[in-house]
């Protein structure tokens, strides 16, 4: 099978490239695509939910299934600190409407269902040999070749948590739910010993909302304790009376300070997740992946080299790791730190700090709103600390 480019992966990344790459500019031809999707099992991804923040009009508006212009954070003794977008808004979209969505504009791919079982790079591009779910073999030859499977193994790194959660997608019986609002970080949660945990809820209607218990930590919880703390949190905390559980959602995404290669050979580049996209102290990726993708595509479109671009500037990934450790050692308090940056740092300045877009000068008049001495004495280790897989 040949074609020009062969992207491995059907989530949110190797979706968007897919698009991207199937829409180039006027007078471009559009390269011949193969998109290889793995078959249903622990190896697809479950659906989920994205949710960014994002100046105006997007690419996606149409397939939202929310989005907000307000945004709040509870203080650990429950005070609100409410903040307007002005022009930005809070964007919700699930990966169930974005496949609905991309699928008719990805008819003219060429995909094909099974996993990559090797990935060989040639003097003139790369051979990807796939598998199929029904034992099927395929080699498909390609100039370029996109990867967003996670690698194996993880990159070692010095300082590591994982942000994990569960969701459960509510129906009321009464209106308890603010719709054009969003609580980002409700820290009246019961701590844990180690990391912090907080609530989330996107209200979609007044008696509508995925509610969300969260946590940074070493390891995730059992099942039967994200429940007993859904239910503290829905009952003791929002006191929402009686709801249905529509629908469930959970997840982990690792936070760690691991160096993720773009490149994974001569003509193979990692995109998402696997390529940096995951921003290590919040989570969240889906607007990075938007500008990975972008920039991939265009690359290909020009005839170049598509190397896709870090997803975070190196000092953000710095500050990131000097959090991440301050957390992990109980040096910071979590739930402090971030309502303290919420309630002293401009809305839109913050918001483009945690998306890696503010200067130096900027990011220094964040920095001292921080516990100084905490963090320069992390700072200080960081140099001695060994990377670990």
């Amino acid at each position: 099978m040949q074609c020009d480019v062969v992207v491995i992966g059907a989530g949110a990344a190797g979706l968007s490239l897919a698009w991207r790459l199937l829409s180039p500019p006027p007078g471009v031809s559009a390269p011949a695509v193969v998109l290889i999707d793995a078959p249903p099992g622990p190896l697809r991804p479950p659906p989920r939910t994205w949710c960014y923040w994002e100046q105006g009009t997007g690419a996606y508006d149409a397939w939202l299934t929310a989005s907000w212009h307000r945004v709040r954070v509870r203080a650990p003794g429950g005070r609100p600190l409410p903040r307007d977008l002005g022009g930005m808004r809070y964007k919700m979209l699930s990966s169930d409407s974005f496949v609905r969505a991309l699928g008719p504009r990805l008819a003219a791919l060429r995909r094909v269902e099974g996993v990559a079982d090797e990935i060989t790079d040639r003097h003139d591009g790369v051979t990807v040999a796939c598998r199929g779910a029904d034992g099927t073999e395929h080699r498909i030859r390609a100039r370029w070749a996109f990867d967003s499977r996670p690698p194996d193994p993880a990159p070692p790194a010095r300082v590591g948590l994982v942000q994990h959660f569960k969701g459960w997608f509510v129906r009321t019986e009464r209106p308890v739910f603010t719709p054009d609002s969003v609580d980002l970080m409700d820290f009246r949660t019961p701590q844990p010993p180690q990391g912090l945990s907080f609530g989330y809820v996107l209200p979609t209607s007044p008696c509508e909302a995925l509610v969300e218990y969260t946590e940074f930590s070493g390891d995730p919880l059992s099942d039967d304790a994200y429940d007993d703390a859904l239910r503290h949190y829905t009952g003791s905390l929002l006191g929402l009376g009686d709801f249905e559980v529509r629908a469930v959602e959970r997840g982990r995404i690792a936070m760690t300070d691991a160096r993720h290669a773009r490149r994974a050979g001569r003509s193979t580049f990692r995109i998402g997740a696997a390529g940096g996209a995951v921003r290590p102290s919040t989570g969240y990726a889906f607007a990075a992946i938007q500008r990975q993708t972008r920039a991939a595509a265009s690359l290909v479109h020009a005839g170049r080299e598509p190397l896709p671009p870090r997803a975070y500037p190196r000092r953000s990934l710095t500050m990131d790791a000097i959090l991440l450790r301050g957390i992990d050692t109980g040096r910071l308090s979590g739930p402090d730190f971030f309502t303290r940056l919420f309630d002293e740092v401009p809305t839109e300045r913050l918001l483009r700090f945690l998306d890696g877009g503010t200067g130096p000068l900027e990011e220094l008049r964040i920095g001292l709103r921080t516990p100084v001495l905490s963090m320069l004495r992390t700072t200080a280790e960081m140099p001695f600390l060994t990377r670990r897989t």
